[in-house]
């Protein structure tokens, strides 16, 4: 459901063909007609907007040509920064597995010898504000109640916070087919209704780890079913000192088990992750345990 109130975030920059030095987050596309010198400015902005559910996200540039042919590739480029991981609970994959993708327009005005653009995005998010307050409200009063110390051990917030989500939501069978139905892969589904799918419980698992200061991931991929199908799954990792551990609350909760909890990926079977999460880069950034956590 997309929020109905209209915020219109306007971006003035100036897009130059030479002399633009290097981001540090954004790496510039030479190879494109068009490239941002303030690339960071832009990137905080539209993330920022994706954070207060604005409806529409407006840029508007000037150019010294024409670049029509690019504007896809930039935008899309653009919200992939966005969406990447920073050290807020609500940013990164928190918004991304909470949001279906954007829409975009654009037009422009020839003047002189310019080009006066202006792109809109349209986000399609899963939830609306007022439900993400909702959300945080509870999750500050889950939170108070967890009554975490500072010599609470990572290990022993992971536990809290999964036997919560364990014992509180239920897999959400009932809308499991029902493509117009996203509050299923929400955390608001899944602390709010106490209901979810897979994607559900991992990205309230998220918002619950990262709330209490732990370091965690939604990796995405499929489940290896028993009848030798494959099928969209979603699952997280965590981090115990240094390195990080397989957990999937959802099928531990649907098998009564614990076969899925902190475990290796020698020790996680029938998960296969998208190719982004079983990149060479993305294991060097989140090292895998080579033994299950013993506890």
């Amino acid at each position: 459901m997309i929020n109905k109130k209209i915020i219109s975030l306007l971006l003035l920059f100036c897009i130059l063909l030479t002399g633009c030095r290097q981001n540090l987050h954004y790496e510039v596309r030479k190879d494109l007609s068009i490239y941002f010198t303030n690339a960071d400015a832009v990137i905080a902005s539209v993330r920022n907007s994706l954070r207060k559910h604005d409806s529409k996200i407006i840029i508007s540039y000037t150019s010294h040509s024409d670049n029509m042919q690019d504007i896809g590739i930039i935008v899309r480029e653009l919200m992939n920064y966005a969406l990447d991981e920073t050290s807020s609970p609500i940013e990164g994959d928190y918004i991304f597995h909470q949001y279906g993708g954007y829409e975009m327009h654009y037009s422009y005005q020839k003047q002189d010898a310019d080009y006066l653009y202006e792109i809109e995005i349209i986000p399609d998010y899963y939830t609306t504000l007022v439900q993400e307050q909702e959300v945080s409200d509870k999750i500050q009063e889950i939170l108070k109640n967890f009554d975490f110390r500072k010599n609470t051990s990572d290990y022993e917030k992971i536990r809290k916070i999964y036997d919560y989500v364990y014992n509180t939501v239920d897999y959400d069978l009932i809308h499991k087919k029902n493509e117009h139905y996203h509050l299923k892969s929400t955390a608001y589904g899944a602390l709010i209704y106490h209901h979810a799918v897979c994607q559900g419980y991992a990205v309230l698992m998220y918002r619950l780890l990262r709330e209490s200061g732990i370091d965690t991931r939604i990796i995405t991929g499929t489940a290896e079913m028993t009848d030798g199908t494959a099928e969209f799954h979603a699952w997280n990792i965590v981090r115990i000192e240094d390195k990080y551990y397989n957990l999937d609350a959802t099928w531990n909760k649907q098998m009564q088990t614990e076969d899925y909890f902190l475990k290796s990926d020698e020790n996680f079977p029938f998960h296969v992750r998208d190719e982004i999460y079983a990149s060479a880069s993305f294991y060097q950034q989140y090292p895998m345990a080579e033994q299950d956590y013993f506890y």
